[in-house]
């Protein structure tokens, strides 16, 4: 009897830790840790009968973290949120990602998730043009950056450190008429590429630089607190990163992650997005305060499987360029 009753206890016990751990979801994202909250705690209150568990760092430090724990034989997480399509694109090409045909798509434009299905842009963070309120003139181009007005006045964050700033770089060389050229004409009128965004920002608000190349909720948000900066979308378009979704091959609660995709994609989900002061994917929820008319934003083409294939030489000529 003593054996019979304590087989049913570790039954039970195996029972209650599968289903505590069929309840809760491993994220891993790159969120700032408020963003990462508000996102957590929308998708529980929706999702009542899940728990997320969450890791913040930045992409880099997430795909160490994931890559070490795969090495292992121990993956943690079951779904990502990270920064852009090109980290996606490298660990669908390694067969870590899991494809979701069933995920609901509607009301997104294709060219905002993957054709496999296997991750799906979140929103739209766009890099065009701060500028101090000081500033001698107001930029409507990128070309106005290579005024001479603008000579030793231009921040941008170095795509040698920061992903969102190399997909920025190979956006626009690979739109504008000069090509490479273009970052050649920048460097020979002063333009610094050091850091990341929040160094622009900085930078740009304090006056020790008029202009800058930034990404766009930055400087909105500033503006609103009262910080002498405007931001631009150039008439040429704009680069953007879209911070995508995606559940791991290896996910254990797949169930949970796919829920939390369509929470993400959903009407509700990207309304919460717009709260936190972002452009969400879905054409049928409005842009937040600060930003214009949607259809007035361009967003230039960008090939995410390229730019990962040419990564370390879009740094060297980067780097090349810019010492000229």
């Amino acid at each position: 009897m003593r054996q019979i009753v304590l087989a049913a206890l570790l039954l039970a016990s195996t029972v209650a830790g599968a289903a505590a751990a069929d309840s809760t979801l491993v994220l891993y994202t790159s969120q700032p840790n408020t963003d990462a909250q508000q996102t957590v705690d929308a998708f529980m209150a929706k999702n009542p009968g899940i728990k997320v568990d969450w890791v913040r760092d930045g992409t880099p430090k997430i795909l160490a973290k994931l890559h070490a724990e795969i090495e292992a034989g121990q993956p943690q997480a079951d779904v990502l949120l990270i920064a852009d399509v090109v980290t996606m694109e490298g660990l669908k090409k390694e067969g870590r990602l899991l494809a979701y045909p069933e995920a609901k798509v509607d009301g997104l434009d294709a060219a905002l998730y993957d054709k496999d299905k296997t991750y799906f842009s979140t929103k739209l963070i766009t890099t065009g043009i701060v500028y101090n309120t000081k500033a001698p003139f107001v930029p409507t181009s990128w070309e106005d950056l290579k005024k001479p007005e603008a000579k030793g006045l231009i921040a941008m964050p170095s795509p040698l450190t920061s992903g969102a700033a190399m997909i920025h770089t190979v956006t626009l060389t690979g739109n504008l008429p000069e090509g490479w050229d273009y970052y050649g004409a920048l460097a020979k009128n002063g333009a610094q590429a050091n850091g990341g965004n929040g160094d622009v920002l900085k930078a740009v608000s304090g006056g020790d630089k008029l202009f800058g190349m930034i990404v766009d909720y930055m400087p909105i948000r500033e503006k609103a607190k009262g910080a002498p900066v405007e931001f631009v979308f150039p008439k040429e378009g704009v680069s953007a990163v879209t911070e995508p979704v995606a559940i791991l091959s290896t996910a254990r609660n797949k169930d949970a992650a796919k829920a939390f995709v369509d929470f993400l994609l959903s009407k509700d989900g990207q309304e919460v997005t717009a709260k936190m002061g972002y452009i969400p994917a879905r054409a049928d929820v409005a842009l937040p305060a600060g930003y214009p008319d949607r259809a007035s934003i361009k967003v230039l083409d960008y090939d995410a499987a390229a730019a990962l294939a040419n990564d370390a030489q879009n740094k060297e000529k980067f780097s090349a360029v810019m010492s000229q």
